[in-house]
């Protein structure tokens, strides 16, 4: 037919059998109009659909994770309902199986607009001819869209849904952002989401670089996440990754020899565990940064993870329901470089969930070398001194040393070294409680004193509750010369520069403090004089410390039960003391401690003023023989009264094994009378190894408890005796 055929010219007659021909070009016409407004009708229609789609929400929750001081990862913790999923950056993973993953499971997903359309019909066709499933129709946007949705796909109404969504998402998203979803939610078996919490679990590393079977495995794993779990069907997923691996090759994309080796690599057959070191210092700054989903902490991974094996080591030496924690820091800038709250925080016979690097304890006698620095400085003693080491009573307090021995006249230097507790309060007495409690906050450090109790002698052999952590800031202090520290354990913490500096202890009087414990014997067959350091055992022998520093490190350790109760035969020296050098065999580069005082900073007892040649025995004592205790006035020898033998101290009430309604169902719960029989005052309570209650004399006292439950009473008295009941509380 002609190309005018449907054109009318001037002057044309129309002939028989013309008039259906130019019908049929006009409804042509007209069926091509309608036909285009049909479509433009459905286009604006699947544009308003796609438009409508309800979107889920971008900003996807991920696991917290804190890193060390060289960005190494420390912790990784899991979603409220128990999921691991990392957060991910596309430079973060290797570009190679980024472009292998598009090879496999999107050949056009740089071109497609978030459906494949020739991939669907292929899909459907071969579903159609061989009855199954051969190869997926999805986009990795439609495999997002799925994961983001979290509903089935399986029907036809679902498959919709899914197109709909994948159609929306590349509008609102490019394509690497959908991407970077994909690399954090895919699913690699069991609670695992995402390329890194895989690469973690079941590989041991990040994704930044990864082998050609490793990369092939994470493209297998996600096709069938549960069905291809490496602990479930080894075998499953190393013949998928392999049928990835020669379609990789059949690509071009690896060579034969690659092919080859990487056919021959094992598939991992177990999950590991996800970084948790740190678990209690991690769980505390979350607490407190809730928002803050990646925190750059100032410890190091290395040491951490030493430490925690070391803390685990000894714990299991030491005996059942003993725990350990080790606290280290660089004294010089006040960051901390490990922090070990017990040698497993998931462990319940250890009662592993309590960070005892910040729990109240009784620090023993690990306040003498402030007393010693305050009484170097105030001119009340020096190193050459001699003191008296004799059975004292100071007002009603009379302290015994630990082995209930006395040497008699001794140094300052020797009553130090040796932890003699007679000549400690001796000066106390001197320099007065307050004055301790004054420099301790100078620290930075705040001692827990029982409540409405004032500070009395008894602190200074550990007759108040403190933290680890604040024994390490002290000793930091006089590690620096005597200038305070604050302790830091987040890099970006903002430094107190508007607070003046606060001298704990002059330079002089610290550096002889570090002079004595530089000097202490050192346990095992470790050298002395290259830390200075010093052990404490709580009343009872609930608690041991050691504590020490050189140059540039300052560590505590604490060792003991978290429930409070006493072990028999625990020493600051023999459980603490020996932890505590095995913490500075660890500690790179070590710096010496600085060179003691100069002669002339610590005079011989020849040289010193008469004064302070001998220490004054103190204005009263208690004289012991064996059948009775006087106290009488030292400088007129006026007997004043004496005393036949201590009775055994005893818990008079409540006893052992008692349940105590105290109404705490009730808005107004009542206080627990405690009441002590025998002993020698003045008496320390203690509630599951907390300080809850003191007396000068009074042999009753009061105590609220913070609930109902089990409580093990503890009472102290200024001998050092103790005793214990068991009680509930309702």
């Amino acid at each position: 037919m002609p190309a005018s055929l449907c054109t009318a010219h001037p002057g044309d007659i129309p002939q028989p059998g013309m008039m259906p021909v130019r019908r049929w070009c006009s409804n042509a016409l007209w069926g091509s109009l309608i036909a285009c407004a049909l479509l433009g009708a459905a286009w604006f229609g699947l544009d308003r659909w796609i438009a409508a789609a309800p979107l889920p929400d971008f900003r996807l929750s991920s696991s917290i994770e804190i890193f060390d001081r060289s960005a190494r990862l420390l912790y990784v913790g899991a979603l409220v309902d128990g999921r691991w999923r990392l957060s991910v950056e596309l430079a973060q993973v290797d570009p190679r199986y980024l472009e292998w993953l598009k090879a496999i499971e999107d050949r056009r997903f740089s071109a497609h607009s978030g459906v494949d359309g020739w991939a669907l019909l292929r899909a459907a066709w071969q579903w159609a001819s061989q009855g199954r499933i051969v190869s997926g129709g999805s986009t990795l946007t439609m495999q997002v869209a799925r994961l983001l949705d979290q509903r089935p796909t399986r029907s036809l109404l679902g498959k919709l849904r899914q197109i709909r969504l994948a159609l929306a998402l590349e509008r609102r998203l490019t394509k690497d952002e959908i991407l970077r979803l994909y690399l954090i939610l895919a699913p690699y078996g069991g609670n695992l989401e995402g390329i890194r919490a895989a690469t973690l679990a079941w590989l041991g590393h990040e994704p930044r670089r990864l082998t050609p079977a490793e990369a092939a495995l994470l493209i297998a794993l996600p096709q069938a996440p549960e069905r291809r779990r490496p602990d479930r069907d080894p075998a499953a997923l190393k013949q998928a990754r392999d049928r990835i691996l020669r379609r990789l090759h059949d690509l071009g994309y690896i060579d034969a020899l690659e092919l080859a080796e990487a056919l021959k690599a094992q598939v991992p057959e177990s999950r590991r565990a996800l970084l948790r070191l740190a678990a209690h210092l991690a769980w505390r700054i979350q607490a407190a940064n809730p928002e803050r989903k990646a925190l750059a902490a100032t410890l190091d991974a290395r040491l951490q993870a030493g430490l925690e094996r070391l803390a685990a080591r000894r714990a299991q030496l030491l005996g059942e329901r003993l725990s350990v924690a080790i606290l280290v820091a660089d004294h010089r800038t006040g960051e901390v470089w490990a922090a070990v709250g017990s040698p497993d925080p998931f462990a319940t016979d250890r009662w592993g969930y309590l960070d005892m690097t910040r729990a109240v304890r009784s620090p023993g006698s690990t306040l003498k070398p402030l007393i010693y620095g305050l009484a170097f400085e105030e001119e009340i003693a020096q190193p050459e001194s001699l003191i008296e080491d004799r059975p004292t009573g100071f007002a009603g307090y009379a302290p015994n040393n630990f082995d209930r021995s006395f040497q008699g006249t001794v140094s300052v230097r020797t009553a130090l070294q040796s932890s003699l507790n007679i000549p400690a309060i001796r000066l106390l007495d001197v320099l007065g409680p307050a004055r301790l409690l004054g420099r301790l906050r100078r620290a930075g450090v705040t001692l827990v004193l029982p409540k409405a109790a004032a500070p009395n002698l008894a602190i200074g052999l550990g007759g108040a509750g403190l933290r680890l952590c604040n024994l390490v800031q002290l000793y930091a202090a006089i590690a620096r010369g005597g200038t305070a520290v604050e302790l830091r354990e987040l890099l970006d913490q903002p430094r107190s520069s508007s607070k003046p500096v606060q001298i704990v202890l002059t330079e002089r009087a610290a550096r002889l403090v570090t002079s004595i414990l530089a000097d202490v014997p050192a346990p095992d067959r470790a050298r002395t004089g290259e830390l200075a350091f010093k052990t404490g055992t709580s009343y009872g022998q609930r608690d041991a410390w050691a504590i020490g520093y050189d140059g540039r490190w300052v560590a505590g350790v604490w060792v003991g039960r978290p429930d409070g109760a006493a072990v028999p035969g625990l020493t600051g020296i023999d459980a603490a003391a020996p932890i505590l050098f095995a913490v500075f065999d660890q500690l790179r580069p070590r710096i010496p401690l600085p060179q003691p005082p100069s002669p002339g900073s610590a005079p011989r007892l020849a040289d010193l003023p008469s004064h302070l040649q001998h220490i004054p025995a103190g204005p009263r004592s208690v004289e012991r023989g064996t059948q009775a205790f006087c106290l009488q006035e030292q400088t007129g020898g006026l007997r004043l009264g004496c005393l036949g033998p201590a009775e055994p101290l005893q818990i008079a009430y409540p006893p052992a094994g008692a349940q105590i309604e105290l109404g705490f169902s009730t808005p107004q719960p009542m206080d627990l009378i405690l009441k002590v029989r025998g002993g020698t005052p003045p008496f320390v309570w203690f509630a599951d190894g907390r300080p809850v209650a003191h007396t000068a004399f009074a042999r009753e006292a009061h105590w609220l408890p913070e609930g109902p439950g089990y409580v093990t009473l503890n009472v102290v008295d200024g001998r050092g005796e103790s005793a214990q009941v068991e009680i509930r509380i309702q």
